[in-house]
């Protein structure tokens, strides 16, 4: 098998720091290299659109509710975890560029209900696919049964950090 970045990076600790495990430096230096690859890929389809990650994220919690596609701020900002008023600062920029608008919800005039515009819902389209695609490219390079593996066994990491 060819050998990767991580190799030189395992040979180079490998003896200077003690109980060191090459198989478990590894593991942990590649997910964070594929983690900041994918972090990067997604930033630069985003700086494509003239877009942060925060604006696509908020976009991206409005659209996965389904039509309408609005939520509340609180519950926008309970899904992100920041403040109520960090939220209404973020979307007070998106609307400003158009992609969200903020209106009285017509069954409690007390609430106000953010809304993905058809701009907004339009950049989202574009911004997934895109990063998708970047996604599905890195993805493509294992086999099937190679996918289903892996996705098993970062199931099984992911399920113990969430205990």
């Amino acid at each position: 098998m060819k050998e990767d970045s991580v190799g030189w990076h395992v040979d180079q600790w490998d003896g200077q720091i003690p109980g060191f495990d090459r198989r478990v430096e590894g593991i942990a230096v590649r997910l964070q290299s594929l983690g900041h690859y994918l972090d990067r890929s997604r930033d630069a389809v985003l700086t494509a659109y003239d877009m942060q990650w925060w604006e696509f994220k908020t976009l991206h919690l409005l659209r996965r509710g389904g039509p309408p596609y609005q939520a509340t701020p609180g519950e926008l900002a309970r899904h992100l975890s920041m403040s109520p008023a960090a939220m209404t600062n973020r979307l007070d920029a998106l609307e400003r560029r158009g992609y969200v608008e903020r209106r009285h919800d017509r069954d409690d005039r007390r609430k106000v209900l953010a809304r993905l515009t058809p701009a907004g819902l339009d950049i989202w389209q574009r911004g997934v696919g895109d990063i998708q695609e970047v996604e599905q490219t890195l993805i493509r390079r294992l086999s099937a049964t190679d996918q289903k593996h892996l996705e098993a066994l970062l199931r099984q990491l992911l399920q113990a950090t969430e205990q």
